[in-house]
């Protein structure tokens, strides 16, 4: 018997951190779908820009979180190789989006839309 509610206990945990598992893929799918729709918007995208724009954007932003991740401890280190990445990326974003307004935006987005997504978190706690 003590077996038996030992494995009961067992696959009841195992299911618990499956389906934690699936959730937490489900919201960061969700987060990234929602990143898509408001840079898209923000900048205007049309669906030939989008279609370029995306692939290098995706490629700025892993090569930001390398930076972050080898410079750590060092932020002023972080920081000079952020402008170095974004000097990197400049033309091929102003290739694409053919606007300097445009491209400068596409460097502050990240940071407009952890604004936007906190304001919208501070909106629904207040919500009843």
């Amino acid at each position: 018997m003590k077996k038996l509610l030992i494995l009961a206990y067992l696959l009841c945990f195992a299911y618990y951190l499956c389906d934690a598992q699936t959730q937490a893929q489900s919201k960061d799918e969700r987060l990234q779908s929602l990143k898509i729709a408001y840079i898209t918007k923000e900048l205007n995208l049309t669906a030939e820009e989008a279609k370029q724009f995306w692939p290098v954007y995706n490629k700025y932003i892993e090569e930001l979180k390398k930076a972050r991740h080898d410079h750590s401890n060092d932020e002023i280190a972080f920081e000079e190789e952020v402008v170095n990445i974004k000097k990197r990326y400049r033309p091929d974003f102003k290739t694409i989006l053919k606007d300097d307004d445009r491209v400068n935006k596409t460097f502050t987005m990240e940071k407009s839309f952890r604004d936007f997504l906190r304001k919208e978190l501070q909106q629904r706690q207040k919500k009843p």
